[in-house]
């Protein structure tokens, strides 16, 4: 019952896309949140990276393999995960911080997918440990990959269109 994102907003949610981040803001936090934010928006490097996210899948209970996508308790959606450990490993944080931030953040929360105001849910420490350990360096090697062939287009797109300047 693992998603990567629920594709229906729920009453008061924000979409991705539509987040306004200031772009005077030298933090390093909102510079994380574009980088996630253009991932979302560009349809076609979101269903690479997506695809790759739906590989998270955390080790049954007793050991014995992987859980079950279709079954049991829904899990922490992979989208919020990567967004956690974005943040985690952008900001060289520890869990607690990144608790402080999921749960008090405004921006932080609205690319969470939570509404600004009547959703109350908080993270626990214990759930964002055991959910952002799943993604593995392994994975976001993968999905950094795929961002790094995006931004290649992307350059060799503009490069395209500009005509060459003469020396």
């Amino acid at each position: 019952m693992r998603t990567v994102i629920q594709p229906q907003l729920k009453f008061g949610e924000t979409d991705i896309a539509a987040i306004v981040l200031d772009p005077k803001s030298r933090d390093d936090i909102p510079q994380l949140l574009r980088g996630l934010q253009y991932i979302y928006t560009e349809v076609s490097l979101r269903q690479r990276v997506f695809a790759i996210l739906e590989e998270m899948i955390p080790d049954r209970a007793n050991g014995q393999g992987k859980a079950n996508r279709q079954t049991g308790r829904p899990g922490m959606e992979q989208w919020k995960i990567r967004v956690l450990g974005v943040l985690r490993l952008g900001l060289d944080a520890d869990y607690d911080r990144i608790q402080e931030l999921a749960n008090q953040h405004k921006t932080i929360r609205q690319m969470l997918g939570h509404s600004d105001w009547l959703d109350e849910q908080e993270y626990e420490l214990q759930t964002i440990r055991d959910n952002v350990s799943l993604f593995t360096p392994e994975l976001l090697d993968r999905i950094n990959q795929e961002v790094v062939n995006a931004g290649h287009s992307l350059l060799k797109k503009k490069r395209r269109g500009k005509p060459q300047s003469p020396r």
